[in-house]
């Protein structure tokens, strides 16, 4: 099953992706059962395409893109990067493939080492893979400065004496600087104020442009996904429920919870009054997932099959999956007509 968008080159393919977590042993040695942060998940993602990874909190969007990263290893699936499996490459087999992935965490200062300064954290990089000279590698890192918004002089302070939105300027310096094909970005912006938020979005996607990278956009700010994504995945409860480009998500959503997270986003103008649809209940615990389709425990149209079997994730119209019994996959002349169209 590929789910990518049609392009000449596909850069990632996950297949199948699995995390599940063994909980402590309970008393008397019984068994703690398992957590199943990551149950199924298939994507791809093509080069210099934005996939928006969107979902509640814990239905495992960061858990994903460690696994892809390869900063946990996956209990089963495949992860294909340009055609080759790396799920299980030993860490020197990695190395190469580390320099084309790289990552923008949600916590810029977290994510630096506070004891160097700001010029090392952005060469550590390079010196891991390229043998520089210091004149090379401070002329290189100036460069990247100047390209993310910060100052040539403000390579010599240390993280703490940046802004919130300069830490994050300067993480994105230190993913660039090994020349990366694709970013996993882990909510980079949900930690910002809004005016920066912005700017740092409007970074990511003047560098894309630039570097023609790719990017896996995990967040739960759907406007920040609709402003940046090609195409948008929704999680829930380890598993994708659909799939489709941006358009198609955001004017005619298809999976009864996608709808209901448009639902939940507030309009900015008072004078308009939106319907909207309260989901029922709580999330299902990721140790004993609901049998049959995940969602029903609080779907307003689950009907009993979706109590009974688990939904597959289907191409119900052109480009845009779903995995939901209700909606019927299109025929062979819609998929014409809509291409015709």
């Amino acid at each position: 099953m590929n789910t990518a968008a049609a392009s000449t080159e596909l850069l990632l393919d996950v297949q199948g992706l699995r995390k599940h977590y063994a909980t402590e042993h309970g008393w008397l040695g019984r068994s703690g059962g398992k957590v199943l942060a990551v149950d199924g998940v298939s994507f791809g993602i093509a080069s210099g395409e934005t996939l928006g990874l969107v979902g509640e909190s814990g239905c495992g969007k960061s858990t994903t893109g460690k696994l892809i990263l390869r900063l946990q290893d996956p209990t089963a699936g495949r992860i294909l990067w340009r055609g080759q499996a790396i799920e299980a490459l030993s860490q020197s087999q990695m190395r190469p493939v580390r320099r084309e992935l790289q990552a923008v965490f949600q916590d810029p200062y977290s994510s630096l080492n506070p004891r160097i300064r700001a010029a090392d954290i952005v060469a550590e990089p390079l010196r891991n893979y390229e043998a520089l000279s210091d004149a090379a590698a401070h002329e290189r890192v100036a460069q990247l400065f100047q390209r993310v918004g910060l100052r040539e002089d403000q390579m010599v302070r240390y993280p703490f004496e940046f802004s919130g939105g300069q830490r994050q300027r300067l993480g994105i310096a230190r993913a660039l600087s090994v020349q990366p094909r694709l970013i996993v970005c882990d909510e980079p912006v949900s930690a910002l104020d809004v005016s920066v938020q912005a700017q740092v979005i409007n970074l990511l996607m003047d560098l894309q442009r630039e570097f023609h990278l790719s990017y896996l956009f995990i967040a739960h700010d759907l406007a920040v996904v609709e402003h940046i994504s090609h195409r948008v995945a929704v999680m829930y409860l380890g598993k994708i429920v659909e799939i489709a480009p941006k358009r198609a998500i955001f004017t005619r959503p298809l999976h009864p919870y996608t709808e209901a997270l448009l639902d939940a986003v507030p309009v900015p103008d008072p004078a308009v009054r939106k319907q909207r649809r309260v989901l029922a209940g709580d999330v299902p615990s990721p140790m004993n997932p609901p049998p049959g389709c995940r969602f029903h425990t609080r779907c307003p149209l689950a009907e009993e099959r979706c109590r009974r079997e688990e939904p597959p994730l289907q191409q119900v119209q052109p480009g845009q999956w779903v995995a939901c019994h209700l909606r019927q996959p299109a025929t062979p002349l819609a998929v014409q007509e809509h291409t015709a169209a």
